[in-house]
């Protein structure tokens, strides 16, 4: 039996074996900020010396000077050597998180992907992982600026005169009393939504550019834009909303925090202390200095709260992401006893309470080729969809060499079932990598071997690079020549079980008779699964099975099928019929 799949490590674990990375970005960070207070301690000291009534002492000037400068030394340092650590981490995190996301996505069952939008997913694969780029970069050494640098400096403003500090802990305050108000729950709402919004314009983008075919093909440019220009414009009308909630709270921050403001403060509580008596001009100096210390690292944090919300909200869509259950795996995985392929009363739904195969019984023997036939919507692909486990039946099972597919392993299912589907996927990699996919370490002659029992080997030829040209790049193939470099694929692959969904329906007629031998060789000991839409197919196989409404509705030779005058009969004259052929 199959084993409760593995959790998948979740965020903080994926983390871990960067923690002493980030330790050195915070020690760094944490010795330049500290450090970057000589210069103005410096520029405090020599006021107080300058300003002092007698001689002045040069070598204490000078010391203070030297100390100063070493200290912006020590703070250029310490925030080159937090930053530059910091960027290589996030370049290391986010390969792993995108490794990780790739691996997971993978081990998950072909039906989740199903009932997603294949713009979501990129958004989580691409955006979300990049969003967190200020929380890895940035926000480490910030969050340390913003709280030892006001620290060490209130410490020192204390000793100087604490009535004029708490004065210049008042923008302070102000700011520290605004900044819960951006996590409000009504902006937070606006910001998911903003957040979703944004989701559905990936989304509509990515079908349009899928779509765009289609859509010049049979003049539906009107409507293919519709849904892409609804997103759009919902997604213009949540961010005003966001705008409008945030904007007057942004504005409130931004003023308290500003220099001018700060400065503003501590001149008018200075000049009333020192009209009063009770403080010397020259203690109003570091007060001056440091009092925008106390602000800006706030003010720098408080302008990055944006992306750091926006980084947590991916790091939740990504959690979420690796959260969903992969495909199980057996504890220990049984090895089959042939090539024998089995389905026992199958049932299957991508919908709860909404069967696509219903009570399913079917024997492929090896050697033999089995075709598959039935209307639109009877569960031709759903059915062969099963055998390399892109689902898992809901009831029944489908058995290879006597053993359920949940009981084998994945990697030796995939040495055993390969497959070529209608809609051919070609990975953005050299020809020979696309061909040699299932078989890395095949050599040169092997795949030059395949791509010509699949009739595609003269044409790869002709591409600028021969078999080095990469899909997408300056390998331009038509459907038919894609198709056949995916027969090349599962040629190469040589498996024991071969499932093909109409895999020559872009061929023409000599390049599909030549494939077809190709597979009919292969054969010869392996058991064949087939959709079949040609008659000349169907011909061809062994068996022949009849799907309708999920359901087996005939079972046989094609000459005993034809002599039963039923479904496929009638299949069997349609065609005929469609091709003008008079037998």
């Amino acid at each position: 039996m199959s084993a409760m799949p593995e959790p998948t490590p979740g965020v903080a674990a994926l983390l871990r074996p960067y923690l002493g990375g980030f330790a050195f970005v915070l020690l760094s960070q944490l010795i330049g900020a500290i450090a970057g207070l000589a210069p103005l301690l410096a520029v405090v000291e020599l006021g107080r010396v300058l300003l002092s009534p007698g001689p002045i002492d040069h070598g204490h000037v000078w010391l203070v000077v030297l100390l100063g400068a070493a200290g912006m030394l020590i703070r250029l340092l310490g925030t080159a050597a937090s930053s530059g650590v910091g960027h290589l981490l996030d370049g290391r995190v986010q390969l792993a998180f995108r490794r990780r996301l790739a691996a997971h996505l993978g081990r998950v069952p072909i039906s989740w992907f199903a009932r997603r939008r294949s713009g979501e997913l990129a958004t989580v694969v691409e955006q979300d992982v990049s969003a967190m780029h200020p929380l890895i970069a940035h926000v480490p050494g910030e969050l340390v600026s913003a709280f030892v640098v006001p620290l060490v400096s209130l410490a020192y403003l204390f000793t100087v005169d604490w009535r004029l500090t708490l004065i210049t802990l008042i923008p302070l305050g102000l700011a520290v009393a605004l900044i819960p108000l951006m996590s409000a729950p009504s902006l937070r709402r606006a910001e998911v939504a903003r957040d979703a919004a944004m989701a559905r314009i990936s989304s509509a983008a990515v079908d349009f550019v899928q779509g765009i075919a289609v859509v010049k093909t049979f003049g539906g440019g009107e409507r293919a834009h519709h849904e892409f220009r609804a997103a759009a414009e919902d997604f213009a009308e949540v961010l005003r909303r966001w705008v409008r909630g945030a904007s007057r709270i942004a504005a409130g921050l931004q003023l308290a925090l500003s220099p001018p403001f700060v400065l503003l403060v501590v001149l008018i509580g200075g000049t009333a202390l020192i009209t009063g008596g009770s403080l010397a001009p020259a203690d109003l100096l570091p007060f001056l200095l440091l009092g925008l210390g106390l602000t800006a690292p706030l003010a720098a944090v408080g302008h990055g709260l944006d992306p750091v919300q926006t980084a947590r909200r991916a790091l939740g869509r990504i959690r979420d992401l690796l959260a969903v259950p992969p495909l199980p795996e057996p504890e220990n995985p049984v090895a089959p006893q042939g090539h024998q392929v089995e389905l026992r009363d199958v049932r299957f739904g991508y919908e709860s309470g909404h069967e696509v195969l219903r009570g399913i019984d079917l024997v492929l023997k090896p050697g033999t080729v089995t075709a598959i036939v039935g209307p639109s919507g009877s569960g031709k692909s759903t059915l062969v969809q099963l055998l390399p486990r892109f689902f898992d039946p809901d009831h029944g099972a489908v058995l290879l060499g006597g053993v359920d597919l949940r009981d084998l392993g994945s990697q030796q299912l995939r040495r055993m079932v390969s497959f070529v589907f209608q809609d051919v996927r070609l990975l953005r990699a050299s020809v020979a990598d696309n061909i040699a996919l299932a078989v890395p370490s095949a050599d040169r002659a092997e795949v030059e071997r395949a791509a010509r029992l699949a009739c595609v080997h003269d044409r790869i030829l002709e591409l600028p690079r021969g078999y080095e040209s990469v899909i997408g790049e300056d390998a331009g193939l038509s459907g038919g020549e894609a198709q056949r470099i995916a027969v090349a694929r599962a040629l190469l692959a040589d498996a024991p079980v071969l499932v093909l969904d109409e895999a020559t329906a872009f061929a023409d007629p000599r390049t599909e008779q030549a494939v077809r031998q190709a597979l009919s060789t292969m054969a010869s000991d392996r058991t064949l699964l087939v959709i079949a839409h040609r008659l000349e197919t169907v011909a061809e196989a062994d068996t022949v099975v009849v799907l309708d409404n999920g359901v087996i509705a005939e079972q046989g030779s094609p000459a005993e099928l034809l002599a039963q005058h039923g479904k496929f009969a009638e299949f069997w004259r349609s065609h005929h019929s469609a091709t003008g052929d008079s037998r």
